[in-house]
């Protein structure tokens, strides 16, 4: 009588170690497979612009691809989206802009709510960040959310409307300065 090779089950890791593998070998397949199919794309895709560089003087952020942005990280935080706010854009430009005429990043003498008043902003909560010396949406995005006040602001319950805007001022310190405003 022989005796057989008692058989055992393959382990978690070994089980998702060859899903893996069949994933990447087919996977590498398909792209040899499309590398057949015709001729290369004439140009590669372009980038999302929240990795434009806004040290141009021609160049604004795109108040759009902010507000989905901070809008996906409030809804990962479990708070409501934003909505692109014209009014509070044209406040966020007029800070930007004195903070480039200034070459300092300062939330100004006059208190935002009297600001946004100024530009018929009607609102109950509002918050402010502003900043300088980030190039890209990505970079100030992620500088707003490592600093705690800039953060509770993005994730400032009350908030449904946003305005963004920067200004580039080349002979400054920073070059580009940053202004968001948040408001019920």
């Amino acid at each position: 009588m022989t005796s057989s090779p008692q058989q055992t089950a393959p382990s978690r890791p070994a089980i998702r170690a060859r899903r893996a593998t069949a994933v990447l070998c087919a996977g590498l397949g398909a792209l040899a497979l499309a590398g057949c199919a015709g001729a290369p794309p004439t140009r590669a895709p372009a980038a999302p612009s929240f990795y434009d560089t806004l040290a141009s003087a021609n160049m604004k952020v795109d108040a759009n691809a902010a507000r989905d942005m901070i809008s996906l990280y409030r809804a990962n935080n479990g708070l409501a989206p934003l909505v692109v706010d014209p009014a509070l854009i044209r406040a966020a430009q007029a800070q930007a802009d004195s903070m480039a005429r200034a070459g300092q990043v300062t939330h100004g003498l006059t208190p935002l709510g009297q600001r946004l008043a100024g530009q018929g902003v009607t609102m109950r909560a509002a918050a402010e960040n502003v900043s300088a010396g980030y190039y890209t949406l990505a970079e100030a995005f992620s500088g707003w959310r490592a600093s705690k006040p800039h953060n509770a602001n993005m994730l400032m319950r009350e908030a449904r409307r946003m305005g963004i805007a920067t200004a580039y001022a080349p002979g400054t310190k920073y070059k580009v300065y940053w202004a968001l405003i948040l408001a019920d």
